[in-house]
């Protein structure tokens, strides 16, 4: 089992950028796939992005590409979220999820799919 800790939300103008990290302790990371997910206000919780076990593969929301990169360093046990060109509907809680299963990237990009969340962090976008 492993526990997540997301860290690094915060309060940041349009246009700037934010580094989330998410903590992972009681087992290896790099036993897991890691994604990232959020829920803006009065919304369903949605898919960010996602990290292969080795880091070689990423996927992103199409919201989110050219603007979010994922990376893991799992020597360091943590996997990151960094958000560059932030807009207002950016705002929202983020969660780092991790799965141990080994299935295609199909359900890379699915909620069900994730066994383990950490209980999130706070981004806000002002304009």
């Amino acid at each position: 089992q492993v526990q997540l800790v997301e860290s690094g939300g915060g309060l940041v103008q349009a246009g700037g950028s934010l580094r989330l990290s998410c903590a992972a302790s009681g087992r290896t990371v790099s036993a897991y796939v890691m994604a990232w997910f959020r829920q803006a206000p009065g919304k369903e919780r949605e898919f960010a992005a996602a990290i292969s076990r080795n880091g070689v593969n990423t996927y992103y929301a199409d919201s989110m590409k050219g603007r979010f990169t994922i990376s893991r360093d799992n020597a360091k046990n943590t996997v990151y979220l960094q958000m560059d060109s932030l807009k207002p509907e950016d705002t929202a809680v983020y969660y780092c999820a991790a799965s141990p299963k080994s299935s295609s990237s199909y359900y890379y990009l699915r909620e069900y799919w994730y066994d383990y969340w950490g209980q999130g962090t706070q981004v806000t976008v002002s304009s």
